[in-house]
């Protein structure tokens, strides 16, 4: 081994930088994150899928609609989030019971979830039971392009109360998507299973038949929420904010406190579909709201 002076030390701090200015720089590659997150309940897996994420503009235009832009910038400022923009995440889930894939919601479209699907090591054709839990076109959209359908072997869940709303309605998307595939489609109401283990839970209001869903498995419990709240501190913190996406306001917000308070006082999991993915967290009671709290890793243990 040669002998290391302090010359020598020198010598060398001096040539590493030289060399290093020598290569290539590093290229940016910009933020990133996983596509999917993978966690245990019980005897079931429970992995959520990130079909698709995006900036929005005027927050405030979305969320808290019934109080003025002065409660709403001290309520971003204080989460230390921006008042200008709000980032939107689009969750689908997947639920392996050990006998059936089942998929809750589609994202925007098909080559989203069938993206999100594989970088999460599953293949449509895999896809035994399509539960869809509202009809709004974020989580309908992937369930057909032109003719085809993008889960061929699935039968599908959805919502008698739902159904029966849109197919009143005048919506391209529900026409499209979601009409063409009735014949193959079981319609439930709230308290009854979409398999073993796989509750339907009343959360109407975000649209009219809007549902929740208990996962339950060897004593553990999980809901998925879906869009009873559409963000982490704006819906949660402020349960009776209104939110431009919500068809009844007033019964979304119902909604929003009966669930919140059943989470927090029973200590259950749950998946949001537009929390920030992993969108895996739990609700802890907070003044007159509530506060979000991350999943980190209580459901690997």
């Amino acid at each position: 081994m040669p002998h290391l002076t302090r010359r020598t030390l020198l010598t060398a701090a001096v040539a590493l930088p030289l060399a290093r200015a020598a290569g290539a720089a590093a290229p940016m590659l910009g933020a990133s994150g996983a596509l999917h997150r993978r966690v245990k309940l019980g005897a079931f897996e429970v992995t959520t899928l990130l079909a698709a994420s995006a900036a929005r503009p005027d927050p405030h235009s979305i969320f808290g609609l019934n109080v003025d832009y002065t409660a709403f910038r001290t309520a971003a400022e204080a989460a230390l989030l921006p008042v200008d923009m709000a980032q939107f995440f689009f969750t689908p889930t997947i639920v392996n019971t050990g006998t059936e894939l089942v998929l809750f919601d589609t994202g925007l479209n098909a080559e989203g979830i069938t993206a999100a699907l594989a970088a999460a090591g599953y293949t449509p054709d895999q896809i035994d039971v399509v539960v869809i839990t509202h009809m709004h076109g974020d989580h309908i959209g992937g369930l057909r392009t032109d003719e085809t359908a993008t889960f061929p072997n699935a039968r599908y869940v959805t919502g008698a109360r739902e159904f029966d709303a849109w197919a009143g309605m005048q919506s391209d998307a529900f026409e499209t998507k979601m009409r063409p595939l009735a014949e193959k489609t079981t319609m439930i109401t709230p308290g009854q299973t979409v398999t073993s283990g796989i509750t339907a839970v009343e959360a109407f209001g975000h649209t009219p038949g809007h549902m929740a869903y208990m996962l339950e498995s060897e004593g553990a419990s999980l809901l998925l929420a879906v869009d009873f709240a559409n963000h982490y501190v704006f819906s949660l913190g402020y349960p009776d904010w209104e939110v431009k996406f919500d068809m009844d306001k007033s019964a979304a917000a119902a909604t929003r406190r009966r669930l919140l308070d059943m989470l927090s006082a029973e200590r259950i999991p749950f998946i949001g579909y537009h929390m920030p993915f992993p969108a895996i967290g739990y609700v802890e009671a907070r003044g007159d709201g509530f506060r979000y709290l991350p999943e980190s890793y209580q459901l690997r243990l």
